[in-house]
């Protein structure tokens, strides 16, 4: 399909990008949030939250990084329609990403134990603008994304881990409240500002700049998109060279891939076998691989249900992202981390509502369904990401046990998005793939409660939650 046909008037997508942006920045920095982390004890966390300008730094960081790997997703799947490839091998744009979460599992986190977390944060940020240079340089999508993402599994672990050397345990909740928050208002944006990027009118705009250097490759509208989605990349690794050193410093850290290996199966099964560390690690990688999946499903549904283009589809899953930071915010006020555990039956909840897609056709129905479908999401994820960070911190270092983290979540999403890709391919109706989707989520869901009472008919895990590091 040509271009023209696949992209909407943008007019309209900026209009709605720029409300919803304002009021999730509104909902996650006003000064309501900040009394909401008082009430709930935090009262040091306030105080330092508003004062420390470290954590605004590393904030900022992972929002202009995060901010340009959703925008170039959305750019990478507009050149794949550019380029006429079948509609399954859009989700493999995201299972390239995330392959490298998988594949270098075991050697990211020794990685980002060995050097200060913001050095890390920088060189890691470094490969991802080389992954979109290579975008820019016609190399194909999927290889060019799969760069980004390899620079984004090291970048991972050092993003996460520098909070456990910044916060101690209690705080966790809140400061994850903070950066999944801004992560999700980046996706927000992100997200749209793809669309935006590769619609008609922004293009002929983009067009018409006069760069010497590169004045004979802006010649095609994705290659347009990924000069502004680079300077964001940019932007991201100037932020990365001013995050202070927290001065925690972990012992040598093997280099012997073999040994790495077997110190990472060794982190893995500490991690499964611990009772609060499984059910929260279970959660976790259920809600990331059904996440990624939900991102496509929404563009698809979109597309079939509501006869939505590209660009206005993009809005949606930013609508979902805007959810997720009202869920987000939510929980880092009402939750402490001692109640962790109790958010888990909004995600059998979360699995029925999205079933409720299926009788779905008006997108001002929409809009609301998916803001209180991302809400569910973020509150119930973002204390269990809290409670897993604890205990990993708690049994081994910051990097490795984000590094396991990583691992189990993106190995989720890789079988989720190849089981997705493999119901496009056999041209399964979208309805039937969201009601599959949905009743998965909610199975899943009870069988982890169902672990976890039992684990707990055994022994009261929950004193565990609030122990030192041995």
């Amino acid at each position: 399909m040509h271009r023209q046909a696949r992209i909407g008037n943008p007019h309209n997508s900026t209009k709605i990008l720029l409300n919803v942006f304002s009021f999730a920045c509104l909902i996650i920095t006003n000064r309501s949030y900040f009394h909401g982390i008082k009430q709930a004890g935090d009262t040091l966390l306030h105080s330092g939250m508003r004062m420390n300008r470290g954590f605004y730094t590393i904030m900022a960081a992972q929002f202009f990084s995060s901010l340009a790997d959703n925008a170039l997703l959305i750019a990478a799947i507009a050149l794949l329609a550019e380029m006429s490839s079948p509609g399954w091998m859009t989700p493999l744009l995201k299972l390239f990403f995330v392959l490298s979460y998988v594949l270098l599992a075991a050697f990211v986190g020794a990685f980002a134990d060995s050097l200060p977390k913001g050095r890390v944060m920088f060189i890691t940020n470094m490969i991802k603008i080389a992954g979109c240079l290579m975008m820019f340089t016609d190399v194909h999508p999927l290889i060019a994304y799969g760069v980004v993402g390899f620079g984004a599994a090291a970048y991972s672990p050092a993003k996460y881990g520098i909070l456990t050397e910044l916060l101690p345990a209690e705080k966790l909740v809140a400061a994850n409240g903070w950066i999944e928050g801004l992560t999700m208002a980046s996706i927000i944006l992100g997200t749209v500002l793809g669309g935006a990027l590769v619609s008609p009118h922004v293009v002929s705009i983009l067009l018409q700049w006069h760069i010497p250097i590169f004045d004979w490759h802006l010649n095609t509208p994705t290659h347009a998109a990924l000069i502004v989605i680079g300077i964001l990349y940019i932007i991201a690794t100037v932020f990365n060279l001013k995050i202070p050193d927290t001065g925690a410093r972990y012992p040598h850290q093997q280099r012997r891939p073999s040994k790495l290996i077997v110190d990472f199966a060794n982190c893995c099964a500490i991690l499964w076998k611990d009772k609060l560390g499984q059910i929260s690690l279970a959660v976790t990688t259920l809600f990331w691989g059904a996440g990624a999946t939900l991102q496509f499903i929404v563009l698809k549904w979109a597309e079939k249900s509501l006869g939505m283009p590209l660009d206005k589809a993009a809005i949606l899953q930013g609508v979902v992202a805007f959810g997720v930071a009202i869920g987000a915010s939510a929980a880092a006020r009402m939750i402490p981390l001692k109640k962790s555990l109790t958010v888990m039956p909004m995600g059998i909840v979360m699995g029925l509502v999205v079933m409720a897609m299926t009788v779905v056709h008006s997108v001002w129905v929409a809009y609301p369904l998916l803001i209180i479908i991302g809400a569910l999401s973020g509150y119930f994820v973002v204390p269990m990401n809290a409670l897993l960070q604890h205990r990993g911190h708690v049994l081994m270092s910051a990097g490795h046990s984000i590094a396991v983290q990583n691992f189990n979540e993106n190995l989720s999403v890789l079988t989720m998005l190849v089981l997705y890709a493999l119901m496009i391919k056999i041209n399964l109706d979208v309805n039937i793939v969201i009601l599959l989707f949905g009743s998965f989520v909610a199975c899943i869901m009870f069988l982890i409660m169902r672990k976890h009472a039992a684990n707990q008919r055994e022994h009261d895990s929950l004193a565990l939650i609030g122990e030192v590091k041995h």
